[in-house]
């Protein structure tokens, strides 16, 4: 990504701009609906003319990859699927103007956030955009002797000669329930229900609850994952505004006036990208409209084993009454163990592993048993200490780094993502940063609809490097002076 183009290559400039620009999207780093530069910028941007911007965007658009719309310019097509996200006979069942939420046809795509994070450091750089902690932080001795205790002896021989329990491995289960038990959450073993991962648990509940065409509240901005998983499951994405203390009531009850709404997503304890956490009273009355119409709060806890104990989760207050509760440890531990669980109302559990049975039958019972081990022997706890500290220290350093860079947090900076806000359009920018070797997240990617945005979320541990902060502001500075 760093090469420039060469005017004594064996290619033509145009080719060898339409082969870079065809690579990102073929890799995702430029998704499906992505606006590609004008073409002025991408002849300012590259140092050609605007012949060769326009000759290279020929050739995107002659191999399928990118369409023109008239007066708007030059967009990624999605080549693995041009289906609407609503099929016809729903489409008519739910004109636009009776069907609040994501616009018919919008294509919600989280793959340049999904390979983003296999692509962790190009050129030896850490990136801004990844979704995972560093490496290095989350090495641990104690992992490898924990996965040699569950291998020795007859635990070996048990875990391979059958499928396991289909809730998952008691002594990981009961591990969990004390573990919740500390959060407040009374859920007993019998009741947890281990998953390959937070995500997988998200889409055992969708699953077993919902039906295509059904419409789900999502929080807006939000995960990308969440966004297309449900889009792809057909279901009607509703996103919800969400704020410092919570999710924008008013626009919740609206929905659930109109749209009889059958689940609400959120990630309650530092909230992906923007790092709030709810507060106690916002929790009340999110819980007062799902007794009220119906619906079941799904809480995605993923980065709860990171935030203060005492922080405010619906579950707790709910009692798991009309919530489910949703958690994992690839964030904290091992992102390749894919270990996740569920604790929902106990009426549930049967409907829940009948679901999980169809996906995966099972869950590896070997990872599950080592971790129950570190649990049980504190090992676990003390990591997310070290983590807690680490991005405590880190948080600090990239805060003013962007800071000093021209850049503004549009919300307090908390966890493990800061989102910030650059003045500027981020898709644009990030494509301006992939020239210069560094992947960030565009805050588009982080709306359901996709709307414009001059956001961007960063990770506080990779955005500590001043090196990445004096090129931000470098191209932030010629984007603001193309203008």
């Amino acid at each position: 990504m760093t090469v420039p183009l060469s005017r004594l290559a064996p290619q033509t400039l145009s080719t060898q701009l339409a082969e870079r620009l065809g690579e990102r999207i073929r890799m995702r780093l430029l998704p499906a609906g992505a606006r590609l530069p004008s073409v002025r910028e991408c002849a300012r941007q590259q140092g050609v003319s605007t012949h060769t911007v326009v000759a290279a965007y020929d050739l995107l658009q002659a191999q399928g990859l990118v369409e023109a719309r008239p007066q708007s310019g030059f967009f990624v097509r999605d080549f693995v699927q041009d289906a609407p996200l609503l099929q016809p006979e729903q489409a008519r069942a739910a004109p636009a103007e009776e069907a609040p939420g994501v616009p018919k046809g919008t294509r919600i795509n989280a793959s340049m956030l999904v390979r983003g994070m296999f692509h962790q450091s190009v050129g030896g750089r850490p990136q801004p955009g990844a979704g995972v902690l560093p490496a290095e932080w989350l090495e641990a001795g104690f992992l490898a002797a924990a996965m040699r205790k569950a291998c020795s002896g007859k635990s070996l021989h048990d875990s391979c000669v059958g499928y396991g329990d289909p809730l998952g491995d008691i002594g990981l289960r009961e591990a969990l329930s004390r573990r919740l038990a500390r959060l407040g959450i009374a859920a007993a073993p019998q009741h947890i229900i281990t998953t390959m991962g937070a995500t997988h648990g998200l889409d055992v509940v969708s699953r077993a609850l919902l039906q295509p065409g059904d419409p789900v509240m999502v929080e807006e901005p939000g995960w990308a994952v969440e966004f297309a998983r449900l889009a792809s499951l057909g279901m009607r994405v509703l996103p919800v505004p969400r704020g410092p203390d919570g999710p924008d009531l008013a626009v919740m009850q609206r929905y659930c006036e109109s749209c009889a709404p059958k689940l609400y997503v959120s990630v309650s304890v530092l909230h992906n990208p923007t790092g709030y956490s709810l507060s106690p009273a916002s929790a009340h009355e999110v819980l007062q409209l799902a007794r009220r119409f119906g619906f079941y709060v799904v809480e995605d806890d993923t980065y709860g084993e990171i935030a203060p104990d005492h922080a405010a989760r619906m579950t707790v207050l709910d009692r798991l009454s009309h919530s489910i509760y949703v958690s994992g440890f690839a964030k904290l531990l091992a992102p390749n163990w894919r270990v996740g669980y569920l604790a929902p109302p106990p009426a549930l559990v049967e409907r829940l592993v009948d679901t999980k049975l169809l996906s995966t039958l099972t869950t590896p019972s070997l990872m599950e048993r080592a971790l129950a081990h570190c649990m049980d022997q504190g090992q676990l706890r003390r990591h997310a200490e070290r983590l807690r500290q680490h991005l405590a220290q880190a948080r600090m350093r990239s805060v003013a780094l962007a800071q000093q860079a021209g850049a503004r947090f549009a919300a307090e900076p908390a966890g493990m993502f800061g989102w910030v806000d650059t003045g500027v359009d981020t898709e644009t920018l990030a494509q301006r940063l992939l020239d210069a070797g560094y992947f960030i997240a565009p805050g588009a990617m982080f709306h359901a609809g996709r709307q414009p945005s001059t956001c961007m979320r960063i990770n506080f541990a990779t955005t500590q490097e001043p090196a990445f902060w004096r090129i931000f502001e470098r191209e932030v500075q010629a984007m603001r002076g193309s203008g």
